[in-house]
């Protein structure tokens, strides 16, 4: 066992703050990748550049971070032209577990953690993201781009300009994460994706909506709690010719969605939920509200409840909207097909 297990300390890697740890980091992984071991970290603060993860390789620290500090193992970006903080790309089988990854609002567009492929090739990349922490940098926290099999559980992705995980790709669990401060979407997908389950997550104060899907398919979104996003708290539109379909949303709180002085780039933005262009959507069971910024300040939103148009065979049924919108509770905008049953949805607009 002790052959599997390696102590990043022991490759020189320092952790004070002020050492530039990459070589060091990079020497224990590649040493890993030998045997398909795991690196531990002990509590510190790495200074590095992009990190490239090797195929049954682990990284692990202990996760004794908070929600506004960081804490253990540090991974502190030192490098503003880096292109991410991890590199996955071609990690098969790879781990990272009770990190910290912390981007200093170096560089543009910087990722925390990154999968980038050119193609999909032929081998599922299953990486296992949890238990970390990862926050402020430049461009999204998590990036997993053309990806084929992952999971991101129990951790928390805040305070990046970009979206808290991007998704192009499939085959995914996101369980019990938060999704919060990030510039874009909370979770965006907006190029080709599918077969993710997200259960358990708390998405809010995302500035670019909570849950954004462009033509996605085949997902299971349940007991999420989506709070004061910048536009629509669930998002599914088309991409182009490409609708979305096969979808179930259920079970969800939605909570001041549609932020005022954040940008909204329609007037139907201001909602709980946006759902348009779908086949074989069921969105029940979801309750929704009206609400301000915390401590009673600033200005009260979402306009409308749920805004929707052009679906097909879709039901939208159970769903409770107490004081749910401003001026509308439904929103129909029309065009739909055959088959799409609206139904059974109580509520009132708020009176200010």
């Amino acid at each position: 066992m002790a052959e599997h297990e390696l102590n990043v300390a022991a490759f020189g890697a320092v952790g004070d703050g002020q050492t530039d740890d990459t070589s060091a980091i990079q020497d224990a992984v590649d040493a890993a990748a030998e045997v398909g071991g795991t690196v531990g970290f002990p509590a510190g603060v790495y200074l590095c550049s992009t990190v490239r993860l090797r195929p049954h390789v682990g990284v692990a620290g202990e996760p004794t971070w908070s929600y506004r500090e960081p804490g253990g193992a540090t991974l502190r970006l030192a490098d503003p032209d880096a292109a991410c903080l991890l590199d996955l790309t071609g990690a098969f089988g790879a781990t990272v577990a009770g990190l910290c990854l912390e981007g200093g609002e170096l560089g543009g567009e910087v990722h925390g953690i990154l999968v980038g492929k050119p193609d999909y090739g032929k081998q599922e990349d299953t990486p296992r993201i949890e238990r970390c922490r990862v926050a402020r940098f430049t461009g999204d926290g998590i990036r997993l781009w053309r990806i084929w099999c992952f999971s991101v559980r129990h951790c928390m992705v805040a305070h990046n300009r970009g979206c808290g995980l991007r998704l192009r790709g499939w085959d995914g669990f996101v369980l019990d994460n938060w999704f919060s401060g990030n510039g874009a979407a909370g979770f965006g997908a907006y190029d080709e994706n599918a077969s993710v389950t997200m259960t358990g997550n708390r998405v809010e104060w995302n500035r670019g909506g909570g849950i954004v899907i462009r033509g996605g398919n085949h997902y299971n979104i349940g007991d999420n709690y989506i709070d004061r996003s910048g536009g629509p708290g669930v998002d599914i539109r088309p991409e182009g010719d490409r609708w979305s379909h096969t979808v179930s949303v259920a079970g969800n709180v939605i909570y001041r969605s549609g932020k005022p002085d954040w940008p909204v780039r329609e007037e139907h933005d201001s909602c709980h939920a946006r759902l348009e262009a779908i086949r074989g959507l069921t969105f029940s069971a979801n309750a929704m509200d009206v609400g301000r910024d915390d401590g009673g300040r600033g200005e009260w939103s979402p306009d409308y409840g749920i805004v929707y148009g052009r679906l097909e065979t879709s039901v939208l049924s159970g769903n409770v909207l107490e004081g749910g919108a401003l001026k509308e509770l439904l929103a129909d905008l029309g065009g739909h097909g055959q088959g799409v049953v609206v139904r059974d949805n109580p509520g009132s607009l708020y009176r200010l």
